[in-house]
């Protein structure tokens, strides 16, 4: 898919909404596949958590985001901030699907020279907007960019470009996160929404024992954003959120947040149910068997 207009990708004319869910779904697999085949040049990686947020991607990279895809730097674009700098798998699967980058480019995932290193960095990627790494930067830099783009559209006539940071429940840990959160609040960043995927595993095991956040959705609410929570692996559910998002967008108004209930390894049961599933190490001949998983999986269900 190439978008080459200044134009919200929302929906198609004459789309019912079925045929959206499965326009972005089947999107939402293409990303799973991508990860697999990237996967499989390491031997190893966060493949989990790209299969998990593929839905949540998708519903972004194919449906939400103005961008063009033969200039990543457009002025006007709509930026997303992926804080999540280990999740590039993911990102990279999408922004191959959106034709930022080519499809045959995957191969080079993780290798010396290549414009795509395991964790996301801005000044090797196209689309890639900021450097991830250490969490809980993303979204202070998301109220930065909102902030200015604000402004900016308050001095050049027509400028609707958006900000979606994606996050994930451990960064919930951060106060930095907490401290961002209350700043966007202040300033009314109505052209701010963030992306919770809240998996429930971090690096040093499941995160209610890390670190318990429950209950979040009243935090945010009490931070005064406005707040859904939804299946992040149900794509019908998803457009909705965002739907709702976008009708509360303004210059002026609250900032918005969706967190997004997935599964780690969602679409691949043999990796749904592995035991460490923060960082995968998957054997040679395992990667056919989740290709194949993760095929079947998908025909037939619209969506999911």
């Amino acid at each position: 898919m190439t978008v080459a207009q200044d134009q919200n990708t929302a929906g198609r004319i004459g789309e019912t909404a079925m045929e959206r869910i499965e326009r972005v779904g089947a999107a939402a697999t293409r990303i799973r596949h991508h990860a697999l085949n990237m996967g499989e040049v390491q031997g190893q990686g966060y493949v989990g958590q790209a299969l998990g947020a593929a839905d949540m991607l998708a519903a972004v990279y194919a449906d939400q985001l103005r961008y063009r895809a033969n200039d990543p730097e457009w002025e006007g674009r709509d930026r997303f901030l992926l804080s999540t700098g280990h999740y590039a798998i993911g990102h990279y699967a999408a922004l191959a699907e959106a034709g930022i980058i080519p499809v045959e480019e995957l191969e080079s995932y993780g290798s010396d020279d290549s414009r795509l290193p395991m964790s996301g960095m801005s000044t090797y990627t196209p689309g890639m907007e900021i450097s991830g790494g250490s969490l809980g930067h993303g979204l202070s830099i998301a109220v930065g960019i909102a902030l200015g783009l604000r402004r900016r559209a308050q001095s050049e006539e027509g400028s609707r470009a958006r900000v979606y940071n994606f996050l994930s429940d451990g960064e919930l840990d951060e106060g930095s996160t907490w401290e961002a959160a209350m700043g966007a609040h202040h300033h009314q960043l109505g052209n701010l929404t963030a992306m919770v995927d809240i998996n429930a595993l971090q690096a040093d095991g499941k995160t209610d024992t890390v670190l318990r956040t429950e209950p979040v959705t009243e935090k945010w609410e009490a931070f005064g954003w406005y707040t859904q929570r939804v299946d992040g692996n149900d794509v019908g559910a998803l457009l909705a959120a965002f739907d709702n998002a976008a009708a509360q967008a303004a210059a002026v108004g609250r900032p918005s947040v969706i967190l997004c209930d997935t599964k780690v390894g969602r679409g691949v049961p043999l990796l749904e149910e592995r035991e460490k599933a923060h960082f995968m190490r998957i054997e040679e001949h395992e990667w056919q068997l989740c290709r194949k998983q993760l095929t079947a999986g998908s025909n037939g269900k619209a969506g999911r």
